[in-house]
């Protein structure tokens, strides 16, 4: 994900400097550039097009509210008004998988009595390619009422990067067209406002604000609706709506703790609304980032995203392969990072300028790990049962993945995967990790770069093996190679990467220019868990580390340990919780079967979707959980967010310990659901397309129903009874 910058940079700042370098470089707040917070906002989303509003419903012309399309906001203002007075904010809820409910009173209308009489419901429905409002106005008042109710409007077309700046785009002139239409263009984009019998002013002073007005009078009892549309054409754009119609299933769940069914419900809601599509070929979908400020392909996270899902089907793996597939590089490109056979980081329709020294081309691919996440999908997706017939034309793209590690990862020629920004105006950070403090010594010091991430050497080994994997099942050449690429790696890495810390032996989360360890202990190293990377010693290890209050006092997996220096609750990546960290690292310690710190992840997980009313956010603060029995939001955190919310049913995998093995016909069980996390019941899994179902009881017990013919299942693993002291308590 690009780097936040800890929600603040200095305007002449490097994009290298660390958060809290820039904290001291003695810039009063006025001059600096603040990334908007957006934690309390509301958003509704139907890709490519997103409304961001305060929690009355209002869109107001400053920070990052607007509705967007694409990388452009395209409404930076809608403003509800009751005869010139805002009404009084009451509540607000979901109205559908795209819509948002805002209710409030105009409590100067109606009897003049204690209770509220006149109520306006202002009901938000996000589509594909803009936004439609209705407002309800009732009156429960004895007499008849009388108001007039209108709405200012407003559009600056400001690009996403410099609403993440702080910036703000200047107010367009509206034109009004004979048929009383409101109209914006620039940049080749259109914006166009509807509203059914309202009259319009956009004339005079009100051409940067046309207000929407309608008289209303009510009876005793009756109810007006209002309505506006708001609609977008955007040729320019690099993504698009893909068409409508299921990517997954939507599996049926029981479980005893109902956290996990609403959180399953929430974020299979928000991945619908995430769905995108490359224009020109619009079968193909994959997972739009988040929203607001990375709703467009990115490859860290449409893959990881895609990997979560294969629980649910196949198709949103294949989508997301080719689409990144036909992208993939070709040559060698410095300025945009661009090698023979490297998977895209991110795209956007122009040149992307945050601020600072930051400059990234419109197809940016300053990522390390994507190309390897490219593969390890690949092989996944076979394993679930993808069809050989769709895995067969990917081959050339897998081999060409292989080639970039084997010929472009390693540019100093140490055995390890690295990167180094050698532009100055890209990201210093390539790995997932990427603001430009991530990578911290114990001391607090920065890493120099270049630098080998941990997890990126086991995302290498996994690759490795799995592309040999591959290459032989397929009949291709070249597996030999990878596996002795694969066994050099892990000698090397057991040999430079392993440090002292205070909790005995740890991976180090890299190693610097000086192939010195970064030896502080970070969330990284849960990675690793299921690369193959690791012996079973060295993985049970891994798991103790992680089970450390210092790593798991929060609410899930912390990006850095408490004992370390530059650890602090509220920094981007070096102490914050992140969901899709905090559930790959559950998720491999759950099949690797160290229960205990799973369902302690898996608690933690559970209790913040709670407290965000089930939309786990990027990311949230790493406070303890005592301090204020909540987490404390990060405040410029996307949500929805693709990866978040797949990671609920990567949660719900661990849950039942379903891992099959198509092509070699055998299927395993391993389920963390039992007697600390409960019984679960799954029906609608796909396995090879065929919907399976599983249950595991109370005590562990896992069965399975509806196999395809020819898998075998493994004796299933079911955890061993522990004493009531062992027990955690129950939520």
């Amino acid at each position: 994900m690009l780097e936040c910058f800890a929600l603040c940079t200095a305007p002449a700042a490097s994009v290298k400097t660390s958060p809290a370098t820039d904290q001291h470089r003695g810039f009063p707040l006025s001059d600096r550039h603040l990334q908007p917070l957006l934690h309390d906002l509301v958003g509704v989303l139907h890709a490519p097009t997103s409304a961001l509003a305060e929690a009355t419903g209002q869109i107001r012309p400053r920070g990052v509210q607007g509705v967007f399309h694409a990388d452009a906001r395209v409404l930076s203002r809608a403003e509800l008004r009751v005869d010139g007075r805002e009404p009084e904010a009451l509540t607000r809820g979901t109205a559908g998988p795209h819509g948002a409910r805002f209710v409030a009173l105009a409590r100067w209308l109606g009897d003049p009595t204690p209770d509220p009489t006149v109520r306006i419901d202002r009901i938000r429905r996000v589509e594909a390619y803009g936004l439609a409002e209705e407002v309800r106005v009732s009156s429960t008042a004895s007499a008849p009422v009388r108001a007039t109710v209108s709405v200012d409007l407003g559009c600056d077309l400001a690009p996403i990067e410099l609403v993440k700046s702080g910036g703000s785009g200047v107010p367009q002139q509206v034109h009004l067209d004979p048929q009383g239409r409101l109209r914006w263009a620039a940049d080749g984009i259109t914006v166009t406002v509807t509203a059914e019998d309202a009259t319009v002013d956009a004339t005079g002073e009100r051409a940067g604000s046309p207000r929407l007005s309608w008289p209303v009078a009510l009876a005793p009892g009756e109810t007006v609706t209002l309505r506006w549309r708001l609609a977008v054409t955007d040729p320019k754009a690099v993504v698009a709506a893909p068409p409508a119609g299921p990517d997954w299933a939507v599996p049926g769940v029981r479980a005893d703790d109902r956290r996990l069914v609403r959180l399953l419900d929430r974020s299979l809601a928000d991945l619908h609304g995430l769905r995108l599509a490359d224009p020109a070929h619009p079968g193909d979908v994959y997972l739009g980032a988040g929203v607001p400020w990375f709703l467009t392909l990115f490859g860290r996270d449409s893959l990881w995203a895609a990997r979560m899902m294969l629980p649910l089907g196949t198709e949103l793996a294949a989508g997301t392969l080719r689409t990144l597939a036909r992208r993939q590089g070709s040559r060698l490109d410095p300025d945009s990072g661009e090698a023979p056979g490297k998977i895209l980081h991110e795209l956007r329709r122009h040149e992307f300028v945050p601020g600072g020294e930051l400059r990234l081309p419109p197809a940016y691919y300053g990522t390390v790990d994507a190309t390897m996440l490219w593969v390890v999908l690949l092989h996944d997706a076979w394993r679930w049962g993808l069809d050989p017939a769709q895995v067969e034309p990917l081959l050339p793209h897998l081999e060409a993945a292989l080639g970039w590690l084997g010929d472009h990862a390693d540019a100093d020629g140490d055995g390890f995967v690295e990167y180094l920004d050698t532009t100055g105006h890209g990201l210093a950070n390539q790995g997932w990790k990427d603001s430009g403090d991530a990578v911290r010594h114990r001391d607090g010091r920065l890493a120099r770069p270049p630098i080998a991430l941990a997890e990126v050497q086991g995302y290498a080994y996994q690759a490795a093996v799995n592309g040999a994997d591959l290459l032989d099942a397929f009949g291709r050449p070249g597996a030999d190679r990878w596996r002795g690429y694969a066994d050099r790696l892990a000698a090397r890495f057991r040999a430079a990467f392993w440090v002292d810390g205070r909790y005995g032996p740890q991976p180090a989360l890299a190693l610097d220019r000086d192939k010195r360890p970064v030896d502080s202990l970070t969330s990284n190293i849960g990675h690793l868990l299921g690369t193959g990377l690791l012996s079973d010693a060295e993985s049970a290890q891994v798991a103790a580390l992680l089970g450390t209050e210092a790593m798991a006092g929060g609410f899930g997996l912390r990006t850095m340990s408490t004992d370390d220096a530059g650890f602090s609750p509220l920094s981007y990546h070096c102490g914050t919780v992140w969901t899709h960290d905090t559930a790959i690292a559950l998720g491999g310690l759950a099949r690797a079967g160290h229960r205990d710190t799973a369902l302690r992840l898996a608690d933690g997980l559970l209790g913040a979707a709670e407290a965000f009313d089930y939309r786990l956010p990027e990311l949230y603060g790493g406070d303890d959980r005592d301090t204020l029995g909540r987490p404390v939001p990060y405040p410029a955190a996307c949500h929805p967010q693709a990866w978040s919310a797949a990671a609920a049913v990567l949660l719900l995998q661990a849950g039942v310990g379903l891992y099959p093995d198509v092509p070699n016909g055998r299927v395993e069980l391993r389920p963390l659901a039992g007697p600390e996390l409960g019984a679960l019941r799954v029906d609608g899994l796909r396995v090879a397309g065929a919907p399976v179902e599983v249950v595991v009881d109370g005590a562990g017990r896992p069965t399975v129903t509806g196999l395809p013919t020819g898998l075998t299942l493994a004796a299933p693993q079911v955890p061993a009874p522990r004493t009531p002291a062992e027990a955690p308590a129950r939520r």
